[in-house]
């Protein structure tokens, strides 16, 4: 049943006003999540019961406000690249791109980060950190260098790198399964920004590190001797793996041609690498396979994605992200650029303090709010992209501000080259800045010109 046929509740338990309600559930919720007190499913999936025990929704209407389509794509991609994982095709293209640079520190550093950047785009942030620290790791302590430089190099490229496509970065998948943008609208839209940015990124990283980075003959040597080969465990999984995933993006590229959602693409190709997976199997050895791949999928991010879509939708129907819009309306005096220019900056500057998700996730139904008045979808276009650029570009302004750079910190940590907090701002507070301007001045060239 359509969301606008459900049956829409107008007040909240005990006569409350659910604006008010609503606003504050939200608000506590942000603020646990920012603590990191509690599990952020478990955040979620209370403020959603929240919703529905104050009378702001019903169940039917709180399951209405879940996007379905964004939970499958997450789901299915996150299958196949643990699955794909298995095989070690992605560290075997770290350690070839590594020895094609001849193990030069200097050129190594450009390397790995652009490796980087184009798994972020095609897999996602914190699987591709997963599967290139370690190998980071493994090539500087061959070396015999310090990892620092690779490492903060590695979480600026991946939340810059998965900014380019629809699956690189959480807040993509949300904005493009809102307002049903394809694999390639973002392709072409935000890939152009995005190369000229790790550009600039990298020729800053080159002249403030790479000039002075220098190891012995012998180090190189050592880390030539590395087999990419030895790398893949699996061959068969290899190919199979690859074929899905060729498979999967290019069906992403002509799904807008053949009306399917990406979700539906996603949850297909997953299914079909299972089926692949397991084919000649035996009956326990196929459902252990299954139960294992099905471990892959980090469903605490699913729980806390439908959790949070209901708070949102609760919001929605209290009609407060609609008071928001006609304020973001009046502040910005109807003008199209002035409210892109807004965006993407507030969109940088919160998701640097706060997870980008539950930000993106409120400002969705805020601007849907807003298109009717400022001209339809097709002119509030640049605000949604300012969105995504600065949600995404925001995930560098510190070390919380994305799960990429939590998770590279806590394994330097264990490898004994700790990232602390506030040495992570004098890198990560100029890279934002910058990259975010880098994107203003590209919106304002490519829409307001």
């Amino acid at each position: 049943m359509p969301i606008e046929d459900l049956p829409h509740q107008s007040t909240a338990i005990f006569g409350w006003d659910p604006m008010i309600l609503s606003a504050a559930v939200l608000i506590v919720s942000y603020i646990i999540l920012f603590t990191e007190k509690l599990n952020r499913a478990v955040v979620a999936l209370l403020g959603a019961s929240v919703m529905i025990f104050s009378g702001i929704l019903s169940q039917e209407t709180a399951i209405a406000g879940i996007d379905f389509n964004t939970l499958a794509l997450l789901i299915g991609m996150m299958t196949i690249v643990g699955i794909s994982e298995k095989s070690g095709m992605f560290q075997f293209v770290a350690v070839w791109a590594a020895k094609k640079v001849h193990a030069n520190p200097r050129g190594l550093l450009v390397v790995l980060s652009l490796v980087t950047a184009v798994f972020s785009a095609l897999l996602d942030n914190v699987t591709t950190v997963l599967l290139i620290v370690p190998v980071t790791f493994q090539i500087t302590r061959k070396l015999k260098i310090n990892p620092y430089p690779y490492l903060i190099a590695e979480i600026f490229a991946s939340n810059i790198g998965g900014t380019a496509t629809l699956i690189g970065d959480p807040p993509n998948i949300l904005i493009g399964s809102a307002i049903n943008l394809s694999f390639m609208d973002f392709v072409n839209e935000l890939t152009p920004v995005v190369a000229v940015t790790m550009l600039v990124l990298i020729w800053s990283f080159d002249l403030i590190w790479g000039r002075n980075m220098v190891t012995s003959d012998k180090n190189k040597a050592a880390v030539m001797k590395i087999s990419e080969i030895d790398c893949i465990t699996d061959w068969t999984l290899l190919k199979k793996s690859l074929f899905i995933l060729i498979a999967v993006i290019a069906g992403f590229m002509m799904a807008e041609h053949f009306h399917i959602a990406n979700g539906t693409i996603a949850m297909f190709g997953a299914a079909v690498l299972l089926l692949l997976y397991t084919l000649g199997a035996k009956h326990d050895e196929r459902d252990h396979k299954i139960e294992e791949a099905f471990g892959l999928v980090d469903w605490t991010t699913i729980f806390f994605f439908a959790g949070l879509f209901a708070i949102v939708y609760g919001l929605e129907e209290a009609g407060v992200l609609k008071v928001m819009g006609e304020k973001f309306i009046e502040y910005t005096d109807g003008s199209i650029e002035k409210a892109a220019m807004l965006v993407i900056w507030i969109s940088a500057f919160v998701s640097t303090a706060i997870d980008n998700i539950p930000f993106v996730a409120t400002m969705i139904p805020m601007i849907k709010s807003m298109e009717e008045s400022m001209g339809g979808r097709e002119a509030m276009m640049p605000v949604w992209w300012a969105l995504s650029l600065g949600a995404c570009f925001g995930g560098n302004g510190s070390l919380i501000a994305a799960s990429a750079n939590v998770i590279v910190a806590g394994m330097a940590g264990r490898e004994g080259h700790p990232i602390s907090f506030m040495k992570f701002l004098i890198w990560s507070i100029p890279t934002m800045l910058i990259s975010t301007g880098i994107a203003a001045l590209y919106l304002h060239i490519r829409h307001f010109m």
